[in-house]
Parts: structure tokens; C-alpha cells; sequence
């Protein structure tokens, strides 16, 4: 580069003159700068900021003792550079100049996902071609000499090039950052390379069982869930996650909880750990770096975390399923700028169904109350409601269309009696509770063991009462102690009494209706 060009035009175009013993030097362009073996490939970032250019490190392999480098290899290989780039940084930062005035390297920083990136890749190089004789003259290799290619580990970064001082630029790209390429390569931790191919095999394994097997996600015993505010890693001090034994497996040499293939309901208090457990699953469709907490918590590539998005646009998707008519509009064809949050969630679930996926995550806190849930109550007061909850089509999903469902709620039994299992989330601490939620909805819609369609309570009042499957509603009589009208319907509710900790106690849930409304049948509103 010339130091009064600014538009460091000659380091784009790596110009090179070959030296010719008859006739005149023959102009070679080649934006490859050669360190040894290590080449250093420098490009545009973009036509109007010139001097930022991209710099690609092509390491051949050979020189981390590798062979190939797969996805978990090159994972491995880009993060153990990261740190080098940042010494670098501090030692070449002056918190009184800022990146432009002083120059600074720039590295795409992953997060704690194993991925294929487009930063690191590996690529095969072909060594030079030339020899270098003074200044950019060089001597073109002989046809009869072999030139090597060999497969290289290719790392991408940026760097802001210091305006108007020149020779600190060069020193920057001819000194600086080779020297610390060539550190990097001399201190290359190959243990940790094998720990991180470990791990991986590890994870694949499983992966491959979930899949052979029919399951949906795993996390192994030991687990750390919970995320730090700052830099996202585990959670300092946190509860280490531990399977029930129920659902207790052991793959691939790892102990931990299996979540079968079905509706799943997780539930708990607040703070009990019941989102920050959906959050470890949905993040589990990739596999994670050693250390973050989550590494061993695997779940179906397909999942798919669901929610309301207000304000989102829709075009062309059936929402027949779940919206039933809407104004002016056809919900088989609905499109829409602006989507409501039962709207939207409805077209996240079609969409997803759609796209293949065949776990869908569900956090009632981050859904459209009306789109999952309605409860009895409402479904005899609005009488036109276009949407057909969530909740009646959950099962239908998965015995129709191999869809499985796990659903964090905290805030209404709904979901109680469509569940295959039923998890309690207390203190981080999760058990299965299924027959015991089941024995309690149970007795909350009836007293004791659910009654027979068409028995009656001994006082002569009436109640509905869950199935046990599906919507279906039995019709029973049970005493009231409030009465309240709207348009000719009447509710009637009883709590006879209370347990301990102030659960109700075969509590009732009553609705009476005049003779000028029809009672509500074990398949309407389906």
C-alpha cells in the first residue's frame, strides 16, 4: 500500500511481477499473502468501506495435527482462536482513540451452539505458486514442480485499519496478527479437541436413540438450567437438574429424563423452574459447547417453540382448525398485516405443522389466553366464539398428525385431563404427578371417583363433570350457594369445604341453566 492511498487499491488486487528472462514482466494478481504455510487472504467487506477489509486465515490442518476437521472440530478450533484476537485487541486498543483512529480486529463471538458457520470452514488451499525474489517480484514455479494443495481450517475476521497511520496498518496485517496466528498454532490444545469430538459423539448418540426410539427430548441428570443475567452461562450456585425415576434412562453411558412422545404438561408455582426447563428444550435442538449447563439436554431438531406474536403479518394460511369464521374474511385463506395474538399463534402452529415440525413447545405466559384455553364457564356465556381453543385440538395433533406437545401451565387444569404426563416444577426440583393431578380433577369436578353420564347428586342440584378423555362433559346435580343470570343462563357455584393448605376439597365447579337454554352436551363446542 502507499501511504497516500486511500483506497488501499493495491492491497485488494495483490499485485505481483513476475521477472522474465526475455520479453517484459508478466503481471500477476493474488490478494493471498503467505506466512510460511499460513496463508492470509484479504477481500473487500464491502465496496464503500475499504479500509475494513476481510481477512481469511487458511491454516492447514496438518499443523493441528488433524486430518479433517468436521462441524464440532471447526466449533472447537474458531473458539479457541477467539481469545488470541482479544489479547491482540488489548495490546493494539487506546481507550482515546476510537477503532477507526487506532485500528482494532474484529471476530464473530458464537454463542454456546455447536453450529456450521460461515467464519470458520474448512477448504482446500493450493500452496503458492511463486517464489518471492525482492519487493513484488517473483519467479512463477516450473510446470514439472508440484504444487501442493492441502485442506485448511479457514477463519474469517475484520480489520479497521488505523486512518492516516499507515505503518501502523501494515504492521497490523504483515506482523502483528501473523505472529499471533503462528502462537496460536504452536500452543493448539489438542486435548480439548478430543474432549469437544467426544462430547459430540456423545450427543449424536443420543440423538440417534431419541429418533430410534420415538422420544422427543432428554436431559441428562446433573444439568444446569438456569442462566446467568450476564454472558447467558449457567447459573452460579443453581440446582442441578435431577430426573424423576419414573422417567429415568440411561443412553449412550448418561443418566437423565426421557420426555416421551405425546402431550406433556409441566407445572408449578412461580419461580419454580418450569419455563427455565422449556427454555433448556428448545434450545436443545443443537448441541452445545462443554460447560454451558445444557450440553446434555437434547431435544427433536424439528421442536418448534410456539407463542403470540401481536402484530405479526400472515399470508395465505389455513386457520380453519382453529377459527372456525371471521368478519369479512376467510380463515382457510386468511391473510393479514397485522395479526392478533390468537390469530398469530393459531398461523405459528399451522405453519409449523406445515414446515414438519413434530414438537411443538408451548409457555402459556407468552400465548393468547383465548386461543388456549376456554373455560366451561365462558363457553356457555359467549355462545358465537369463532376460535376453537388450543386445547381441543391438542390430541388430534398428535394422533392425527405424529405432533407432539409439551405445554408449561401454571394457571389453569385445562390441560390436565388431555395430558399423557403431567410434571410438578418445585424449586428446580420436577416429579411426575400424573395420577395424582388426575385423582385431584377428579375430585374437583365431582366427589371422589367420577360418576357415571346421567347419575345424580343426592340434593338435587346439578353440576358438570370432565371425562377423562377428549371435551366430553357429564351432567350431575350438586347443591349452589351463588346465583347469577346472563341472557337466560344461570351458573350455580359450591365449595363444600377445604383441605389442608387451603386446596378446595371435592370442591364443585356448578352451572345451572334455565328451561329457556339447553344444557351443555358432551360434544358441543368441539
Amino acid at each position: 500500500m502507499k501511504p497516500a492511498d486511500e483506497t488501499y487499491r493495491e492491497m485488494y488486487e495483490g499485485k505481483l511481477c513476475e521477472t522474465c528472462e526475455v520479453g517484459e514482466s508478466a503481471v500477476h494478481n493474488q490478494a493471498i499473502y503467505w506466512w510460511g504455510e499460513i496463508g492470509y487472504e484479504i477481500t473487500r467487506s464491502n465496496r464503500l468501506e475499504l479500509s475494513r477489509p476481510t481477512v481469511t486465515i487458511h491454516i492447514p490442518l496438518k499443523m493441528l495435527k488433524l486430518q479433517e476437521a468436521g462441524t464440532a472440530a471447526l466449533d472447537y478450533i474458531f473458539r479457541a482462536f477467539i481469545p488470541y484476537v482479544r489479547t491482540l485487541n488489548e495490546l493494539n486498543d487506546n481507550r482515546k482513540r476510537t477503532h477507526r483512529e487506532n485500528g482494532h480486529y474484529d471476530i464473530y463471538e458464537p454463542g454456546p451452539e455447536v453450529l456450521v458457520r460461515n467464519v470458520v470452514r474448512e477448504s482446500l488451499v493450493a500452496q503458492k505458486y511463486y517464489k518471492l525474489l525482492s519487493g513484488c517480484a517473483i519467479r512463477v514455479l516450473d510446470d514439472r514442480e508440484e504444487i501442493p494443495s492441502y485442506p485448511c481450517v479457514s477463519i474469517m475476521l475484520q480489520v479497521q485499519l488505523p486512518e492516516k497511520r499507515h505503518k501502523k496498518g501494515i504492521q497490523m496485517l504483515a506482523k502483528d496478527l501473523p505472529e499471533t496466528v503462528n502462537c496460536f498454532v504452536n500452543e493448539f490444545d489438542g486435548q480439548g479437541l478430543q474432549r469437544a469430538l467426544a462430547l459430540w459423539e456423545k450427543q449424536e448418540a443420543i440423538r440417534t436413540w431419541l429418533r430410534e426410539n420415538g422420544h422427543c427430548a432428554f436431559v441428562a441428570d446433573g444439568s444446569i438450567l438456569p442462566r446467568a443475567r450476564e454472558g447467558g452461562g449457567p447459573l452460579a450456585g443453581a440446582v442441578p437438574f435431577v430426573s424423576t425415576p419414573e422417567d429415568q434412562v440411561e443412553i449412550a453411558g448418561v443418566r437423565g429424563m426421557l420426555f416421551r412422545r405425546g402431550v406433556t404438561v409441566i407445572t408449578g408455582g412461580g419461580y419454580s423452574g418450569k419455563s427455565t426447563l422449556l427454555d433448556a428444550l428448545s434450545a436443545g435442538i443443537y448441541n452445545h459447547v462443554e460447560g454451558d449447563g445444557r450440553e446434555l439436554v437434547l431435544t427433536d431438531q424439528s421442536a418448534m417453540k410456539i407463542s403470540a406474536e401481536d402484530g405479526r403479518s400472515v399470508r395465505h394460511v389455513n386457520l380453519s382448525p382453529f377459527i372456525k369464521w371471521m368478519p369479512g374474511g376467510d380463515p382457510a385463506d386468511f391473510s393479514t398485516d397485522h395479526a392478533s395474538g390468537s390469530t398469530s399463534q393459531a398461523a405459528n402452529v399451522m405453519e409449523a405443522v406445515g414446515w414438519g415440525v413434530k414438537l411443538l413447545l408451548i409457555d402459556e405466559d407468552k400465548s393468547a389466553t383465548n386461543f388456549m384455553i376456554q373455560d366451561p364457564v365462558m363457553r356457555i356465556l359467549v355462545e358465537k366464539e369463532p376460535v376453537t381453543p388450543f386445547v381441543d385440538r391438542v390430541r388430534e395433533l398428535q394422533e392425527r398428525k405424529g405432533v407432539s406437545t409439551i405445554l408449561v401451565i401454571g394457571g389453569s387444569s385445562e390441560y390436565l385431563h388431555v395430558a399423557d404426563k403431567i410434571y410438578l416444577m418445585r424449586d428446580y426440583v420436577i416429579r411426575e404427578v400424573t395420577e395424582a393431578a388426575g385423582k385431584l380433577q377428579a375430585s374437583f369436578w365431582g366427589q371422589g371417583e367420577p360418576a357415571a353420564e346421567g347419575s345424580s347428586a343426592p340434593d338435587g342440584g346439578r353440576f358438570l363433570q370432565r371425562g377423562s378423555g377428549g371435551r366430553q362433559r357429564t351432567e350431575h346435580k350438586a347443591p349452589g350457594i351463588f346465583h347469577g343470570g346472563a341472557g337466560g343462563v344461570g351458573f350455580r357455584f359450591s365449595y363444600p369445604g377445604q383441605g389442608a393448605g387451603g386446596y378446595p376439597h371435592a370442591a364443585q365447579y356448578c352451572l345451572g341453566f334455565t328451561a329457556q337454554r339447553r344444557c351443555f352436551s358432551s360434544e358441543e363446542n368441539v
